[in-house]
């Protein structure tokens, strides 16, 4: 049997942002894809018009294209089996719901929405476990297998409204492989009479996913545990439309967990946690709420993907740090776990951080430019390499780099008290004055490794030890009692502004002098 080309494909609905597990689920799509030579489509299920965001879809293409995951089909890049929104191939869709009518696999249902709700309250009188429209209530309900086909036929005739329902057969085991979760065996006893017309003439996502599966061709069906319920159904479907020897593999992955493992991930937890669980930053239409994005937040593309294709996989080795290549090359389902994945956000910071020491100056300083501007803070582009040089190493984030950095630009107001307690003393006070004469008199290259050399001669020529008053000197340049290399920040500062700084704190400072 000759192996089909691989072809996948992200299916989301517009109704919102992108959450982190449909990144994910669109991830590993493209990682699969591209690892096996294949092709990745983008498809828009936009089937219930009533939950349908203006704006959602771009965002989609938005967030996929700063992710790096490019699309071969889609309803930007077109393709073969155009269109490749669901809203646009209506016709389609009854087309095959009325082909199962009439093979007996399917029916029409009259139901109103009073009827249905007091079969419910029936079903919940009676104490029954599972509430349902199945082999057992269609029976007393109002649909084509309960009237004559010459009723059936006027209702419809009239314009009465009606849905699809699948015909689910009772005493029957429904089995597929799960690439992930190996044998899954559901007995059809589980599944309700699934509606797959809705009175709007609108598909409904069951009937819709597995026609365009089909018809695009997708061999591997990856997407999130929560439709693990729904595979069963849409085997039956794929068997009640004669396709069952061309259904593709399924995938289901594991659940992202909140930060602390009990339950699923959602916009309250990454709100209450003041965190993003979104790629791009998202403005509600409606109510004009902001949701935080990964971008927006200043997290890099690369670190973002790194992140979330390590919650739920991983290569089997040591290595954390993947860029897209190296993740296309290592990934495999038999790494995916089934458990759900804790969503770290302090991971992801940590993976920010790898990516900034990564990146080189010169794209660092053009991420900067337009940060000390909107503080209203001129600085040179050799100002803003020694900064980055300074403190790349110590943020997690391009934007602290500016945070951290503010203290270069103004002398110190306020000064840590724990230090000016413990250090701030008569000895220091001396050799820091002693050091601050020198530098009037320092006529070298004003750079880190002679700032320390005529701040050892100093200190030598005074008889103190350099560790003693290392502490207080900080407290007199910055104003803080811990920070990035001394000498490095002096340089920056020139050697003017450090006497100016010195002379600033030794004035403010002597009240509060403890003896040695």
């Amino acid at each position: 049997m000759t192996k089909l080309p691989v072809r996948v494909r992200f299916a989301p609905s517009p109704t919102g942002p992108l959450h982190a597990g449909g990144v994910r689920t669109a991830l590993y799509n493209y990682l699969f894809a591209r690892q096996q030579g294949g092709q990745m489509l983008l498809r828009i299920e936009d089937t219930d018009q009533t939950r349908f965001v203006p704006g959602a879809e771009a965002y989609i293409l938005e967030a996929l294209e700063w992710l790096g995951i490019t699309i071969d089909e889609g309803p930007q890049t077109g393709g073969p089996h155009a269109p490749y929104r669901q809203s646009e191939r209506k016709e389609m869709y009854r087309e095959y719901a009325e082909r199962l009518v009439n093979e007996g696999k399917a029916y029409y249902a009259f139901d109103t929405a009073e009827e249905l709700d007091a079969m419910r309250k029936r079903l919940e009188a009676a104490k029954v476990a599972a509430v349902q429209y199945n082999a057992i209530t269609r029976q007393e309900m109002t649909n084509s297998l309960t009237i004559t086909a010459e009723e059936t036929k006027a209702r419809l005739e009239s314009g009465e409204p009606y849905v699809i329902r699948m015909k689910i057969m009772p005493k029957e085991d429904i089995r597929f492989n799960d690439l992930i979760r190996g044998w899954v065996v559901v007995h059809s006893s589980q599944i309700d009479d699934k509606v797959l017309l809705k009175s709007d003439g609108m598909p409904t996502y069951h009937l819709a996913n597995i026609v365009d599966d089909h018809l695009m061709g997708i061999t591997h069906v990856i997407r999130g545990e929560e439709w693990l319920p729904s595979a069963p159904l849409h085997v039956l479907l794929y068997r009640y439309l004669g396709w069952e020897n061309t259904m593709p593999k399924f995938a289901h992955l594991p659940l992202l967990l909140k930060p602390d493992g009990n339950g699923k991930l959602s916009k309250r937890d990454a709100d209450l946690g003041g965190f993003p669980i979104f790629p791009l930053q998202w403005t509600d239409p409606v109510t004009g709420d902001i949701a935080k994005g990964f971008r927006e937040e200043g997290y890099s593309p690369e670190a973002t993907t790194n992140f979330l294709a390590l919650l739920g996989w991983n290569a089997g080795t040591e290595q954390e740090l993947f860029n897209m290549e190296q993740l296309i090359e290592a990934f495999s389902f038999e790494r995916v776990h089934k458990a759900g994945a804790r969503f770290d956000i302090q991971k992801a910071n940590w993976f920010n951080q790898q990516y900034l020491k990564l990146q080189d100056d010169a794209s660092i300083v053009a991420q900067l430019k337009p940060l000390y501007a909107a503080e209203g803070i001129l600085v040179t582009d050799e100002q803003l390499i020694q900064i980055v040089h300074l403190l790349k190493d110590r943020v997690h984030f391009v934007k602290e780099i500016v945070k951290e950095s503010l203290f270069l630009f103004s002398a110190p107001v306020e000064y840590d008290q724990d230090v000016v307690i413990k250090k701030w003393n008569e000895e220091a006070v001396r050799a820091i004055t002693g050091f601050k004469d020198s530098l009037v008199a320092f006529d070298g290259n004003f750079v880190a490794d002679q700032i320390k050399a005529a701040l050892s001669a100093s200190m030598e020529a005074q008889g103190v030890k350099m560790g003693k008053i290392m502490q207080a000197l900080r407290l007199a340049v910055t104003g803080a009692g811990a920070g990035p290399d001394l000498m490095v920040i002096m340089e920056i500062l020139g050697k003017e502004e450090v006497i100016n700084r010195l002379t600033i704190s030794l004035d403010r400072l002597p009240a509060q002098i403890h003896l040695a």
